[in-house]
């Protein structure tokens, strides 16, 4: 379920759909662990940002789809998350029509904070927290009827403010991305094939100065990547950001589940293996000047490159890619 780094990273770099089915059983969720990093910095935020990260087109009504999300975290993790077709309940918790009983103290902390955190949400945000609390993913609905994201529960956006992408048809929440012709090329059909029936994952990746998991622009220093640093220096401020995300279809509802699973890596860590290294090289070497900016990595792709070769060096080139 973790990002898959060969499917990944391609060169030449295409900002692309990059779709593929997911096989075998599809498993979209990932169970957060007791005060694990995704859990504290949801926490963080859920308790302070709620309505940066919660947000919904007026009149949308997020309810089928939720009961049928929690019907597959309950499949798939059902010594995690129980769901009984109303009640949910989860890290001693349940939410119930809105309504919150605590069935047992956490186990981090001072125990209560989950609790805490869901009893100050509006009512009808308190299942979606809990689901949020629950699994590292971040959550948003996409609507087939007019293509659209109508709901969002997003506490660890990658330098996106969720707020701005409520109820804009999928083209437009793409449109502020480098080099976009492909992606904004097949939205309508994106949106009607991840809605129809079959499960469907997509990685996302870039080399980031930003340490947190968190990454609301409000909340992101402005002053990236200091200048004036040697490839070590900024290899050393460098992060390995990744995305796996999956899409959960609701074909009778014609909408879609999508769920975002956000990891930060130190990049020296990520790319110890010098073919690794090599393959995020000649990436970044063919990024465009567009993407380059986009991702905030134009000021620093000399240094990172050069850094990215000695480390890659002895590696075997990788073969070309298929468009």
């Amino acid at each position: 379920m973790s990002f898959d780094f060969d499917a990944a990273v391609t060169a030449p770099f295409r900002m692309q759909p990059g779709l593929r089915r997911l096989a075998g059983p599809a498993q979209h969720l990932t169970p957060s662990g007791p005060g694990s990093r995704h859990q504290r910095e949801k926490l963080a935020v859920l308790s302070r940002f709620a309505g940066e990260a919660l947000v919904e087109r007026e009149g949308f009504d997020p309810a089928a789809a939720l009961q049928a999300l929690c019907g597959c975290a309950a499949a798939e993790h059902p010594g995690h998350f129980r769901w009984d077709g109303r009640t949910a309940e989860a890290l001693g918790v349940a939410v119930r029509n809105g309504e919150l009983a605590v069935h047992s103290p956490g186990r981090f902390g001072t125990g209560d904070e989950v609790a805490r955190c869901l009893q100050a949400l509006p009512p009808r945000w308190r299942l979606p927290g809990l689901l949020a609390l629950a699994f590292d993913e971040d959550l948003a609905i996409v609507d087939a009827a007019d293509g659209s994201i109508p709901w969002l529960c997003v506490a660890l956006p990658s330098h996106w403010a969720p707020q701005a992408k409520a109820g804009r048809h999928f083209a437009q929440v793409h449109a502020p991305v480098a080099d976009n012709r492909l992606l904004l090329a097949a939205a309508d059909r994106l949106v009607a094939l991840v809605t129809a029936g079959e499960h469907w994952e997509r990685f996302v990746w870039t080399v980031t100065d930003h340490p947190r998991l968190h990454a609301h622009p409000a909340r992101v220093d402005p002053q990236r990547w200091p200048g004036g640093r040697t490839p070590d220096e900024v290899a050393a401020a460098a992060w390995w950001r990744t995305e796996r995300q999956t899409f959960l279809p609701l074909p009778a509802l014609r909408q879609a589940v999508f769920t975002i699973r956000v990891e930060v890596t130190p990049l020296r860590s990520a790319l110890q293996d010098p073919q690794r290294a090599r393959r995020v090289h000649d990436a970044l070497a063919s990024m465009s000047d567009e993407v380059l900016a986009y991702r905030g990595l134009r000021d620093v792709r000399e240094p990172l490159l050069q850094w990215l070769r000695e480390r890659g060096a002895g590696a075997a080139p990788h073969g070309p890619e298929a468009p």
